[in-house]
């Protein structure tokens, strides 16, 4: 069901995205044709002022672009690793210690006492 839900939000993600349209292009002629040098209209008037708005709204909005992503990104990445996970204890090393013990010996047939690792 998770699985289900994350692919159609990328779906409608992606058709959004890929199916988003622009405004059309404004190619027009004018009636009384370019302005040449001898033009005795006057100049053209200045074009319209432009209110420049600096309180950063566009980086914010991207910046939170960039959050929501990472987050959306990340919870994709993340797979089905959802949910607690229970991870069997690894058993406790066995307890070692050194004993004196008699040990044969091999070059005379005797027996000689000798330092052995002992382990449960």
């Amino acid at each position: 069901m998770n699985k289900t839900i994350r692919v159609a939000i990328i779906l409608a993600l992606s058709a959004g995205s890929i199916l988003a349209q622009t405004a059309p292009a404004s190619a027009q002629w004018r009636d009384d044709g370019p302005r040449r040098w001898d033009d005795r209209r006057g100049p053209p008037p200045p074009p319209p002022r432009r209110h420049r708005d600096n309180t950063g709204r566009i980086i914010a909005g991207g910046v939170a672009a960039g959050v929501i992503g990472g987050l959306i990104g990340g919870a994709l990445a993340n797979g089905n690793n959802g949910g607690p996970r229970y991870i069997e204890e690894a058993p406790p090393p066995p307890r070692c210690w050194y004993e004196d013990r008699r040990v044969g010996n091999a070059y005379d047939g005797g027996w000689h006492m000798e330092s052995v690792r002992v382990c449960n």
